[in-house]
């Protein structure tokens, strides 16, 4: 009898400023091992499993539970927007009383692989990523009708590539 497929991690909702959690040996080795690439196989979670000496099952559970409490926000390629889609870095003007619920309802978008609070007069910043700038557009439209903020698109002028891998624990 065949394997069945395995369930795939998906994105869950974020929060803006998530609690520390404590993570054991085997969730460390496995963000560390993995943050910058993920097998290109056709099993990729049966191989993450192999090389850290666990079950695939056990690597499913594990990106899950690092999603639902907020340590990862998905599992997946990161693509350059500029050769398949388009993108661009976003801010919206806040007030402190509606952050969370504006935050909350920018990450709610399938198309937002950032968003995070500053201190600035424009005090949330995300990135959204779309398969084309019509598509990109429209979510950015949607952003202000459903939050009822004018949303300051800040679009990539120039690349200055900046590796975000690095150890997480010695």
């Amino acid at each position: 009898m065949a394997n069945p497929a395995p369930t795939y991690p998906q994105s869950q909702p974020r929060t803006l400023n998530p609690a520390p959690v404590e993570l054991n040996d085997l969730e460390k080795r496995l963000l560390n091992e993995y943050q910058k690439g993920l097998p290109l196989t056709p099993t990729p979670y049966a191989d993450m499993a192999k090389t850290i000496g666990t079950s695939e099952a056990l690597v499913l559970k594990i990106l899950t539970r690092l999603q639902e409490i907020g340590v990862i926000s998905r599992v997946g390629p990161v693509f350059k927007p500029k050769k398949i889609g388009a993108s661009t870095l976003a801010a919206i003007a806040v007030p402190a009383e509606e952050l969370e619920a504006v935050a909350a309802i920018i990450s709610a978008y399938a198309e937002v692989n950032h968003n995070y609070e500053r201190e600035d007069d424009y005090n949330l910043w995300f990135v959204v990523t779309a398969s084309d700038q019509a598509r990109l557009d429209a979510v950015l439209a949607q952003m202000e009708q459903q939050t009822g903020y004018p949303v300051l698109k800040l679009p990539l002028m120039k690349q200055f590539h900046i590796d975000l891998g690095f150890p997480l624990w010695c």
